[in-house]
């Protein structure tokens, strides 16, 4: 029995102790590919402007105003729902017969 522990043991070790990866040798002077194709992706922005540029600050301020409202109709939208809860006041009707039951 203590033998068949002892392989166990040494079986436990041998396969924690051992390397989980080894990384293949590479040579210094290899280029990775990635790195060319982050390049060749990147290229196009550095030939042409970004085709989504405000024409002046007019149409940025506009493009503002219209988020703006946006992001408040919808954080209404949100408020509005959470009072008109139905549940909410249901619970608390119920609570409130509850305190006047007792």
């Amino acid at each position: 029995m203590a033998r068949s522990s002892g392989l166990i043991l040494l079986a436990v070790a041998a396969v924690f102790a051992a390397p989980a990866f080894l990384a293949p040798r590479t040579s210094p002077n290899e280029v990775d590919g990635r790195v060319a194709a982050i390049a060749a992706g990147l290229a196009p922005l550095a030939v042409q402007q970004p085709a989504h540029a405000y024409d002046s600050v007019v149409a940025m301020l506009q493009s503002w105003l219209v988020g703006g409202i946006s992001l408040v109709l919808i954080y209404g939208a949100a408020f509005v729902a959470a009072l008109a809860n139905p549940l909410t006041k249901r619970r608390m009707e119920v609570k409130a017969e509850v305190d006047s039951m007792k």
